[in-house]
């Protein structure tokens, strides 16, 4: 576990949902529900005849390089994107690494692991958690951002977050949950105009993939080789090289951009609901775009245990640099299952 200034910056998601939470239903997890799809699960199964031979993943890296335009030497895939970050902290020579926060915890985790000293540039609530370039230290030479942002929901332009890129610095973007969001504006992937822009994706919470362990790094060929020198030998198995290659292929692509679109109209459902709890104290950071929204609520940690015992696991903000106990984090799912929330939450708050 890795504590930092009482943030347990280990804690995630699933924690909610293991042991006695599984019989929960589960708005902890960033997963988009009922994946994998039929037809992605057969594909990988179809691979399991080839686990006698090694890993080879050159059909899979050339296909993420086709969907991105990009030239294969711009694409390293990674064992998810947590793996990247890893790398990234160990791979890079950079003596002022900076977080933006709040954000995923892991980019700051792995760093601290590797014996970086991190500085944290906290967004504010009252500027509804947004971007602003002058706030990072002008001699930072590593920068972390989330876009949208983990777990603020927010989406920074791309023409904010590019105003980061200086020479000589790292620009790391994570943008996990980029292909939740429609037409995937404000993306960095296919961008080799930014110096120093190292762009991370994950296949894992659009597909759900997280026990397989997908994700891809795109950044100049020289990080990328720098990146896979610090990698293992055969870090990514033949079922996630399959996964891969068929989650970046255009019938997925279709799928995904069809399901960022029914994302979008189930968060609005939910946002319509919690609206009804703005006289109990109830608040949504945003506006919120991606696949998850952040409320802050008084007494949100009692909130929180009494939606356990009326069978709904939520996602506590508390372990995020820049929150505290009165945020939660709730995932989007389908119509149906946030009416159920929403009805537990009326009670919890009852009560």
């Amino acid at each position: 576990m890795r504590t930092e200034n009482g943030h347990d910056l280990r804690h995630h998601g699933d924690a909610e949902v293991r042991d006695d939470g599984g019989s929960l239903v589960d708005l902890a997890v960033n997963v988009r529900a009922d994946t994998p799809p039929v037809w992605l699960r057969e594909h990988i199964a179809a691979s399991l005849g080839g686990l006698a031979a090694y890993p080879d993943g050159r059909a899979a890296r050339a296909a993420v390089a086709a969907r991105h335009g990009l030239p294969v030497e711009r694409v390293l895939l990674t064992a998810g994107a947590a793996e990247a970050f890893v790398l990234l902290a160990r791979a890079l020579k950079v003596r002022r690494p900076v977080v933006v926060h709040p954000q995923f915890t892991e980019p700051e985790a792995a760093l601290r692991d590797a014996g970086h000293t991190v500085g944290r540039v906290l967004l504010r609530e009252e500027d509804g958690f947004r971007l602003d370039p002058e706030a990072v230290p002008e001699d930072a030479d590593l920068v972390v951002i989330g876009n949208p942002t983990n777990p603020t929901s927010v989406l920074h332009p791309a023409d904010t977050i590019a105003r980061l890129a200086r020479p000589g610095r790292v620009l790391v973007v994570d943008e996990a949950f980029m292909d939740a969001v429609p037409g995937e504006r404000e993306a960095l992937a296919e961008r080799v105009d930014v110096p120093g822009l190292v762009v991370l994706r994950s296949l894992t919470k659009t597909w759900g993939l997280a026990g397989l362990r997908i994700g891809y790094v795109l950044a100049a060929p020289e990080t990328v080789d720098d990146l896979q020198r610090a990698q293992p030998l055969w870090p990514v198995s033949s079922p996630a090289l399959a996964a891969a290659e068929a989650c970046v292929g255009p019938r997925a692509v279709t799928e995904a951009a069809h399901a960022a679109h029914r994302i979008a109209a189930d968060r609005a459902h939910l946002l319509t609901g919690l609206a009804r709890f703005a006289p109990a104290g109830l608040r949504v950071a945003g506006p919120a775009q991606g696949p998850f929204v952040l409320v802050r609520l008084p007494r949100a940690s009692t909130v929180r245990r009494r939606l356990r015992d009326l069978g709904y696991a939520v996602r506590r903000g508390d372990t995020f640099p820049g929150l505290d106990e009165e945020w939660l984090r709730l995932a989007v799912r389908d119509r149906g299952t946030t009416d159920g929330f929403l009805r537990a939450l009326e009670q919890a708050l009852a009560d």
